[in-house]
């Protein structure tokens, strides 16, 4: 019930981030009228006090990091309770090996000789 309140919560936040970025002007905005303009002691100076919006994205900001936290600890925590309760984790099954001795080749003089089977009829 949390987790997919926590899950809602960061999608929506995460949602708001973006677009709240999106709207915001860059710093070096200003960049291409500074050349020739004498105004470039200004483009990346100290900004001043911070906007309304770029304290909303500290704060959405946050959030995003603190709901990705909570998520990972939901996911840490249910993988303990697959290993606690004995069930078998896809990641960590291995796959069967073949035997090494398929792998070898061996020469024609060495290798074993099939039985001959009398269900197959011969051609005259």
């Amino acid at each position: 019930m949390i987790e997919t309140l926590v899950v809602i919560v960061h999608l929506l936040v995460a949602i708001a981030l973006v677009g709240l970025i999106l709207i915001q002007q860059g710093k070096g905005a200003e960049t291409g009228a500074s050349f020739g303009a004498g105004a470039s002691g200004t483009v990346f100076g100290s900004q001043g006090s911070a906007t309304f919006l770029s304290r909303l994205t500290a704060a959405l900001a946050t959030v995003f990091f603190l709901t990705s936290l909570g998520l990972a600890y939901y996911a840490s925590h249910k993988a303990g309770e697959i290993r606690d309760a004995g069930l078998p984790v896809p990641a960590l099954q291995s796959q069967p090996v073949a035997p090494i001795s398929e792998d070898v080749p061996v020469l024609e003089e060495q290798a074993p000789q099939a039985p001959v089977q009398d269900d197959v009829p011969v051609l005259d």
